[in-house]
């Protein structure tokens, strides 16, 4: 009996010992988990660390919610109309774009935006609330608004404080009004004087002049919160063909494109552009059977691979003439995403954003389209509004006065 009570006793003192050896012993690997991860934090912190949340927020949602996230819309009149409704929220478009149609007043425009976010808060994703607002010719706001002065007028200044200063009154008269996406700046060179399309929305002929003024007011936009969308990529100045209505044709080769009208997109490039719009255009020399907007010569090996792009690309709206004439929507919107675009734009018309919506859709039932080509899409839409904290929410009436104080400032 002793000598059981003894053997018992040993054998309990070594397991002791042997266990404050292990507590005690650094040498000993592999035998604490925490000690691996040097760190006092828990193994679950560590791991959750590593979750990227907008890949786990793809993961929870549909296929139909997905696509929706890769359309901007046009929509129709001065307030909500069951055609709105119904492309919020049945097809849940990722975005909407206001034309001068839809304003008609301060008043008006603030509530419109108020209640498209409104309509949108059932989604998952806020709501890109885009507009061409470049200034000169190209003016959506309302008109007791002061207008600020068109791209040729800064370009002649050729202050990049100017023109910084002018992208960010811009960017605060956009926030005012409920927008967050301005499809502007004007990159793009005017090379030739026949080009009625592009004109005096151009800084000027001279590439660094248009470099230097457009990244200024990229970043003058940026700086006020709205997310600046830099086009007409690969550049539509050296063209005669207004895409609006027809296909224009450019002849120039890789190294003329690179020592003039690449060069500003590549400075927006290198100083972080957040999007980037690819023009109707026919760079022959790049691809001669696609236009730019649906050719992977010009987005995913030019744009992404050889400029080392990683933003988000946008077509031009789908339902001008360079497209419409030459290409049935459908298959164009299935071949953009194919080559590499990210954003459908469908300026005008319901039918013709649920035919993209369909269309998109049945390519990837059809295998034309991978889920995963969507999936990386959606990636950089999310993390675009992720960045700038995008919220469906509510703005004020707008001081109209007192803006327009601070655009005089700004122009002066």
């Amino acid at each position: 009996m002793k000598k059981s009570i003894y053997y018992s006793l040993t054998i309990i003192v070594a397991l002791l010992l042997n266990g404050c050896g292990l507590q005690n012993n650094p040498n000993q690997e592999g035998k604490h988990p925490l000690k691996q991860t040097n760190s006092s934090e828990p193994l679950h912190v560590k791991q959750e660390s590593r979750t990227d949340p907008i890949k786990e927020q793809i993961k929870h949602m549909t296929l139909e919610e997905k696509i929706g996230q890769m359309i901007v819309s046009g929509i129709e009149g001065t307030s909500m109309t069951t055609n709105t409704k119904e492309l919020i929220n049945k097809y849940k478009v990722g975005g909407v774009i206001l034309f001068r149609p839809n304003v008609s007043s301060a008043n008006q425009l603030v509530t419109f935006t108020n209640n498209l976010k409104r309509q949108n808060k059932l989604n998952k994703v806020p709501l890109f609330v885009s507009v061409d607002q470049e200034g000169g010719r190209v003016n959506r706001m309302p008109l007791s608004v002061i207008n600020t002065p068109k791209g040729r007028e800064i370009g002649r200044i050729n202050r990049e404080k100017y023109s910084y200063g002018i992208g960010n009154v811009i960017a605060k008269e956009l926030r005012l009004f409920g927008f967050n996406v301005d499809f502007a700046p004007v990159l793009d060179i005017q090379s030739n004087k026949y080009n009625t399309v592009i004109g005096d929305r151009s800084f000027g002929s001279d590439s660094s002049i248009v470099s230097r003024l457009g990244i200024s007011m990229m970043k003058g936009i940026h700086d006020g919160n709205v997310i600046p969308v830099v086009k007409h990529f690969p550049g539509h100045g050296d063209t005669s063909t207004d895409s609006h209505l027809d296909l224009p044709v450019v002849k120039h080769d890789m190294s003329r494109l690179k020592k003039v009208e690449l060069v500003p997109f590549n400075k927006a490039i290198q100083n972080n552009a957040d999007m980037i719009m690819v023009a109707h255009i026919l760079v022959k020399n790049l691809d001669k059977n696609y236009p730019a907007s649906m050719s992977k010569a010009v987005m995913s090996d030019l744009l992404r691979k050889q400029m080392g792009y990683k933003g988000v690309v946008i077509s031009d709206d789908m339902t001008m003439g360079a497209i419409m004439k030459h290409y049935s929507l459908k298959k164009a919107v299935v071949r953009s995403v194919q080559s590499g675009n990210d954003i459908i734009l469908i300026g005008h018309g319901k039918q013709h954003t649920i035919t993209a919506i369909n269309a998109l859709k049945q390519a990837v039932g059809n295998h034309q389209l991978s889920e995963n080509t969507i999936d990386q899409s959606v990636y950089r839409i999310l993390s675009l509004k992720n960045k700038y904290k995008l919220q469906d929410k509510s703005t004020p009436f707008v001081d109209v006065p007192r803006l327009n104080a601070n655009i005089r400032a700004a122009i002066k």
